[in-house]
């Protein structure tokens, strides 16, 4: 997609076209450095450019400094600028737009702009990688029974999603290619985890059903092994081998 944003940047001063001197007159060379904008310090047997203190690093020296930039030859100014931005990019990407930066010194070319992509949060949706995530309510009926249950896709719409008998809390499925757009064209997944809801209050006839559920399958304690494991520790409920 395309997005149109609003850069304030340096500009060159409109009233000496960047050159930083008032105008009718001109900047000079730096005898300094000889317009080259540094000059070489010696330390420790070596030579080391640093910029030069004349000049500030421009090779210019103005004498007669604008009023309307101070003799910096720039000025803040608002330009738009458009990006394309890629699909499947991902939070805190950066993408380069070359020569949209802020213009150079006396005339030179443009920098560039990087611009960081940050990706918002969705209130339904989550990415992982290529592939997005959402998480959808089922009750325990359709859990234990199975169902066809609908699932929002992010692009709008919706897919059926056939969930299995038995099908326990947490429960990732996966959709093909209704995920995150990729660069080279492909899809990621839809990944679908299922949330079992369990009602905080039962009317008297799905209390007796839920009881009489019970009593008819007659399951084994699901924490028998859970308890056991963590009471024969050592040292919980008995002595430690020596």
């Amino acid at each position: 997609m395309t997005v149109s944003l609003r850069l304030t940047t340096d500009e060159p001063c409109g009233t000496c076209q960047g050159t930083g001197a008032k105008a009718g007159t001109s900047p000079r060379l730096c005898p300094t450095c000889d317009g080259q904008g540094q000059v070489l310090r010696s330390g420790g047997g070596f030579a080391l450019p640093e910029p030069c203190r004349e000049c500030r690093g421009r090779g210019m020296v103005v004498d007669d400094p604008c009023p309307t930039c101070s003799g910096s030859g720039r000025a803040r100014a608002a330009r738009p600028v458009t990006a394309r931005i890629p699909p499947g990019v991902s939070d805190g990407a950066r993408i380069r737009l070359k020569g949209k930066g802020a213009p150079g010194e006396f005339g030179g070319p443009p920098g560039d702009l990087f611009i960081v992509v940050h990706v918002g949060a969705d209130p339904v949706f989550a990415r992982s990688g290529d592939h997005v995530t959402v998480t959808v309510p089922v009750t325990f009926p359709e859990a234990a029974l199975g169902a066809d249950v609908p699932v929002p896709l992010p692009r709008g719409g919706r897919v059926t999603l056939k969930i299995p008998a038995g099908t326990a809390n947490g429960r990732t499925f996966r959709v093909r290619g209704r995920g995150a757009a990729r660069r080279d064209g492909t899809t990621g997944d839809l990944l679908v985890t299922v949330e079992v809801v369990v009602p905080r209050s039962l009317p008297d006839v799905a209390r007796e059903a839920l009881a009489g559920y019970a009593t008819a399958l007659a399951e084994p304690d699901p924490r028998a092994s859970l308890i056991a494991t963590a009471e024969a520790r050592p040292g919980i409920g008995r002595t430690a081998p020596a």
